[in-house]
């Protein structure tokens, strides 16, 4: 029987990072979500995990747990395509100055040599100034994932590339196609074996298997395209059509995944320089700020705004993510801390927005207490 306490389990600190935990349980109190897992790494050390709340808002439903899977929707962005971006670039495999014409064709076929998409690199995709629309809903007109890439590639412009940063799911599925172009295979398996296996991370990886499914805390009751449960399959409908593996979404992992994932970035941008996976010189590359002015946007990553998730203490140089199903990685270059915190606030739907004000408080009372 749940008795609302945390399961810690690797933890040094749990009364330390009591206010903390009162964010979480304030949150689930007010149904922002109804459950959640989360866990800080400090000097390379994980110095709370834990889990806290049920699956969904039934009384009967599973416990949340440190190791709980979750869907972490856009934080796929950092975790597989700009890790994979990363390490093929320090490897010398990847031109962040190449136009993504030239690794996809079909994207610039039947343009006007005048076309500014023609004038897109990577890292621009990266960037997320390439010009491209920040949300498309493919899956309205495309019926299959093969339909769905075609519009993918004819997808006009908004705004000529750099002139503006406009956060882009479709920027990060071309992404993701341009990195399969370089790997010679699937963006799942290159990350699984790359990335993933290489730190460890064995909870990580796209497209859950049946059997582990009821394991994995639903997202929403989708009533209009599926008309299913969504649990232990990607919640977005694009990456969904793509059978689950896109550049932008479809990654499951758990807190202690995503902080060995953290240590990796920490470590290897530390000044002994260099991780198991990345070196000191990567990092810096893509933790630099990009164009225009005024942009928090990193290549792939994220950075603190002057209002963050990240809350108040978390330095300019910390670098993060964000999902769309309630999840959040925030890692901080400069104190030697990350901050992971998983949830399904989408459940049972789409509505509730209160997880933008637990993710300030809870970075905030995590970094008080440190």
């Amino acid at each position: 029987m749940n008795d609302d306490r945390p399961q810690f389990e690797s933890v040094d600190t749990p009364r330390r990072c009591a206010a903390a935990y009162g964010v979480l349980r304030e949150a689930i109190g007010a149904q922002a979500f109804p459950g959640c897992a989360f866990g800080v790494l400090a000097d390379g050390k994980t110095v709370l995990q834990g889990g806290l709340g049920r699956f969904t808002y039934e009384a009967n439903a599973p416990s949340v747990a440190a190791d709980t899977v979750y869907d972490i929707a856009s934080i796929t962005k950092v975790v597989a395509s700009t890790a994979a971006a990363m390490l093929l670039w320090q490897r010398g495999r990847l031109d962040l100055a190449a136009p993504v014409g030239e690794l996809l064709p079909q994207f610039v076929a039947g343009r006007t040599a005048s076309d500014p998409a023609r004038r897109i690199t990577l890292r621009n995709l990266l960037a997320h100034n390439s010009g491209l629309p920040g949300y498309v809903e493919f899956f309205r007109t495309a019926a299959t994932g093969p339909a769905l890439l075609r519009a993918l590639m004819e997808l006009p412009l908004e705004a000529e590339p750099g002139a503006r940063t406009e956060y882009s799911d479709p920027g990060f599925m071309l992404l993701g196609e341009a990195l399969e172009t370089v790997t010679g295979e699937s963006l799942d398996r290159w990350a699984k074996r790359e990335i993933f296996a290489a730190l460890g991370m064995a909870a990580t990886g796209f497209c859950p298997p049946a059997d582990d499914r009821a394991t994995i805390p639903p997202t929403e009751e989708d009533s209009w395209l599926r008309h299913r449960r969504i649990q232990g399959e990607v919640q977005d409908e694009n990456a969904w059509l793509l059978g689950g593996v896109a550049g932008h979404a479809g990654v499951f992992s758990n807190v202690p995944d995503l902080l060995r994932f953290a240590g990796e970035v920490l470590q290897a941008g530390s000044v002994k320089g260099g991780g198991r996976l990345f070196d000191g010189a990567t990092i810096e590359c893509f933790a630099q700020r990009q164009g225009p002015a005024g942009s928090s946007q990193a290549l792939g990553w994220d950075t603190p705004s002057e209002i963050s998730t990240a809350g108040r203490y978390f330095s300019p140089g910390s670098l993060g993510h964000l999902g769309f199903s309630g999840c959040s990685l925030w890692i901080d270059r400069e104190a030697g801390v990350a901050a992971a915190l998983l949830t399904n606030r989408t459940w049972p739907d789409r509505q509730n927005q209160l997880i933008r004000q637990v993710r300030p408080a809870f970075h905030n009372a995590l970094r008080e207490s440190l």
